[in-house]
């Protein structure tokens, strides 16, 4: 008879707990951390004033040291003045050439520097055609000759910083795809022949302490 009831108790608590558990949950429970499950959700450019009027500092800024996907650890050395344009010549690309990927510069290439520069680096792009486009000036052709012997750390200058009526990519370009599209154009242009001061030129600093992206 014992035996009997504690199965009839057993069975009802049984149910008891399938019915209490079976509805829609109101209550989610106690976080131990909410600040960290439950992050303040605020759409891209949205104003910050509310954050501000809380207390709460918010700069949209990534903390500093931190590093963007895509990047490495590199510093360039040169500001962007004469003196930085004329010391360029001396960084060689950091990157192993083994491992540069060129199928992928070579898609970076046309979305970005093909419209101007031409898919042949003839300087001949669709903002140019024969003169036909609506850009007023040729764009520079990367098989002229003064275009071979420029070295890889000027380019990488000029696309950091832009050049005459070309603009700064470094917004578009990650430090990586920088130097993989430089060296997807030194290898068009011959490979290697264009490090004229290659004999002068240093490997640019590696710091694995900070880095200063896009740059």
């Amino acid at each position: 008879m014992m035996k009997k009831l504690w199965s009839i108790a057993g069975l009802a608590a049984l149910v008891l707990l399938v019915v209490s558990c079976g509805g829609p949950r109101r209550n989610p429970g106690r976080a131990y951390m909410p600040d960290m499950a439950y992050s303040r959700a605020y759409e891209t450019y949205a104003s910050t004033e509310n954050l501000k009027a809380k207390g709460i500092n918010y700069t949209a800024m990534p903390v500093s040291g931190t590093m963007a996907r895509g990047e490495m650890l590199f510093t360039y050395p040169y500001a962007n003045d004469s003196a930085g344009y004329a010391n360029s010549s001396n960084v060689k690309n950091p990157l192993n050439p083994d491992s540069i990927d060129m199928v992928e510069a070579e898609r970076k290439y046309l979305i970005y520097c093909g419209v101007c520069h031409g898919a042949k680096l003839d300087g001949n792009g669709p903002l140019w055609k024969d003169g036909a486009g609506p850009f007023p000036a040729a764009p520079k052709s990367f098989m002229a000759d003064d275009m071979k012997k420029m070295t890889e750390g000027t380019m990488y200058h000029s696309v950091t910083y832009g050049k005459n009526t070309m603009g700064s990519y470094a917004s578009q370009l990650n430090v990586h795809d920088r130097w993989g599209v430089i060296a997807y154009i030194k290898k068009k242009q011959g490979g290697g022949a264009a490090t004229a001061d290659s004999a002068k030129a240093t490997a640019p600093k590696m710091d694995t302490a900070a880095v200063k992206t896009g740059k």
